[in-house]
Order: structure tokens, then sequence, then C-alpha cells
């Protein structure tokens, strides 16, 4: 593929830890993005999801051959956090059962 807006190295991208990617700002006005696996997986096209531009990623892939291993395990880590947080919310559901009963305490 040769249509690159631009090639862009990836020190000149920031990482956005909340979204998990590197992005660049594009010309529409959103911004292109990729993702650390897609760069452990040899991928070097970061996309804009506003728009058709394309810009290649000039990086070192032995640079990011770890991050995938990694990011597995955070996500991981985020589904478990997720988890007890939902476990939580049932508790405050059970708890708010528990507030009815002193509703009627007071009558």
């Amino acid at each position: 593929m040769g249509a690159y807006y631009d090639e862009i190295e990836i020190e000149d991208m920031v990482w956005d830890a909340e979204k998990r990617v590197f992005h660049y700002p594009c010309p529409c006005g959103d911004r292109f993005e990729i993702s650390r696996k897609q760069l452990a997986d040899y991928e070097d096209i970061a996309t804009c999801p506003s728009c058709s531009l394309i810009i290649r990623v000039i990086y070192d892939p032995l640079d990011y051959e770890d991050y995938e291993e990694e990011e597995e395990e955070e996500d991981g880590e985020e589904e478990s956090s997720e988890t007890s947080s939902g476990d939580e919310f049932e508790d405050a559901m059970e708890k708010l059962t528990v507030s009815d009963n002193a509703t009627t305490e007071n009558h």
C-alpha cells in the first residue's frame, strides 16, 4: 500500500492510556490511532476513525514484541476489578432491600 498521508515516527505519537492507543493528529480534526498489540503484530498502519486517511508508523517491532502478553495480563486485571465492582453493586442491591425494613420500623 503506497497511499499513506504521511510517515510518522512512533516517538512523535502520544500514548493514550485510557484508550490504550498511540495517537497523532489528523488533518480532519480527529486523530490517527494504533495500539501496542497492532505494533507487536508488525502492523505499521495507523488509521483515522473519522476519515479515510492513513499513516505509516515508523518503529522498531522488537520494542513491542512483549506488549501482547502484557496487554492480556492487564486486561485480565481490569476484568477482575470490574467483577469486584459488580459484586459490590450486587451487595449494595441486597442492602437496599434492608433499607425497606428500616422504613417499616419507623411507622
